[in-house]
This record gives structure tokens, C-alpha cells and sequence, in this order.
């Protein structure tokens, strides 16, 4: 199981039945992936904050939702996730491809890069950074689990050297 299959996998293993997403190159593939999935609603947005947004709505009518997205658009969401998701407990597994670290070549990647865990650790948001495909498989659905357990957000990181395992 290659990184992109064992995210997808882990999607839908979870139960999870509702997508939003930003475009993401290293994402891309598992997006190609909810895209062909018929029993899976995927909704791409155009920031993130939207998809917290749609995430929180669908997680009202019955849906078990999931945001998948850079973290560069991590700090576009910081306001709706403390002032929707926090207050009314919407549980959303947040996947974010997490650039800005090892192995970037753009330089405007890495303020956010070294932002993104202190971001997530101010807003309370538990955070996982499995290395492996089998790693990320048993993480995911263990954070959409924690997620609903807590009816709060759950994010799983997922650096360069992780999409190493999509070659």
C-alpha cells in the first residue's frame, strides 16, 4: 500500500462519508480517489475555512466528515475552528499535508512549516505524524475515532518524507 492508498483506505475505513479539500499536489492522488468514490461526498472548496464550514454543516445533518488540505491554509481556519468547531463540539478529521519542513524546496513554504504544529498545540488540536503507510492507515481511522469521542477536530500531519512512500 503505497502513502496516497493508505490515506484513502483509511477514509473509508473510518466510516467517514463526507469530504471537503483544498487542492494539494502531494494529496492529489487521494483526491482523484474521492473523487471516484461514489459513497463518499466529496466537496472541494476554495479555502479552507469554507471546508470547516461545509464540514461543520454536514456533521449537523448526520454526516461523518473529514477536511483534507495544506497546512499553508492552516492559519485561514483558525477563526472558524474556534469560533463554529470548538463551541457547538464538531468532530472533523483534518488531513493536512504538511509542507514547509524536511526536504522543501520553496521558500515561502517554511514559515508556516514551522508554524504548523505550535498552531495546532495553541487551539487545542490534537495532532498525529505517522512516518509509514501503515502508520498513517492505523492513525487515521484512530483519529477519526478520537474525533467523534471528543467532538472536537483531530488533524494527521503528513510531511515530505511520508509522500516519499507514494513513489
Amino acid at each position: 500500500m503505497n502513502a496516497s492508498e493508505a490515506v484513502y483506505k483509511a477514509i473509508l475505513d473510518s466510516g467517514v462519508d463526507f469530504v471537503t479539500s483544498v487542492p494539494c499536489a502531494n494529496l492529489k492522488t487521494v483526491l482523484n480517489y474521492l473523487n471516484d468514490d461514489k459513497d463518499i461526498q466529496h466537496i472541494p472548496v476554495t479555502r479552507e475555512e469554507e471546508g470547516i464550514g461545509v464540514c461543520a454543516g454536514a456533521y449537523l445533518g448526520g454526516r461523518k466528515t473529514a477536511l483534507l488540505m495544506q497546512n499553508s491554509g492552516l492559519g485561514n481556519s483558525i477563526n472558524a475552528i474556534g469560533s463554529l468547531v470548538k463551541v457547538y463540539k464538531i468532530p472533523i478529521l483534518i488531513i493536512i499535508s504538511h509542507r514547509g519542513d524536511l526536504k522543501e524546496k520553496i521558500s515561502a513554504q517554511i514559515p508556516m512549516g514551522q508554524w504548523t504544529k505550535k498552531l495546532l498545540e495553541t487551539v487545542e488540536i490534537p495532532y498525529f505524524s505517522p512516518k509509514t503507510p501503515d502508520e498513517a492507515y492505523k492513525l487515521i481511522k484512530d483519529a477519526s475515532e478520537l474525533s467523534i469521542n471528543m467532538e472536537y477536530p483531530v488533524a494527521i500531519l503528513l510531511d515530505a518524507l511520508y509522500w516519499e512512500h507514494d513513489k
